[in-house]
């Protein structure tokens, strides 16, 4: 099972900070947090940024259960 991370405003939308899921590709595996996490977790999910194992990454990557996706939305500072 691939882990998903999560992060700021993401991680606030889906309640919690990781997760893991038995997908085959990135793609599968937002597509199945969508279905987890509903509305307000799908509509974050275009702005934010997606990684593999720390390496940006497409919706076509393959994942494996020793795979980490994260998503990081857009952070503000002041």
């Amino acid at each position: 099972m691939a882990t998903l991370r999560l992060f700021a405003t993401i991680r606030v939308a889906a309640g919690t900070g990781k997760d893991t899921f038995d997908e085959s590709t990135v793609g599968d595996v937002l597509d199945a947090a969508v279905q987890r996490y509903g509305d307000g977790f799908a509509e974050l999910l275009p702005i934010c940024r997606v990684w593999l194992n720390g390496a940006a990454t497409d919706r076509d990557a393959a994942v494996t259960e020793a795979d980490e996706v994260a998503l990081l939305p857009p952070v503000s500072g002041g």
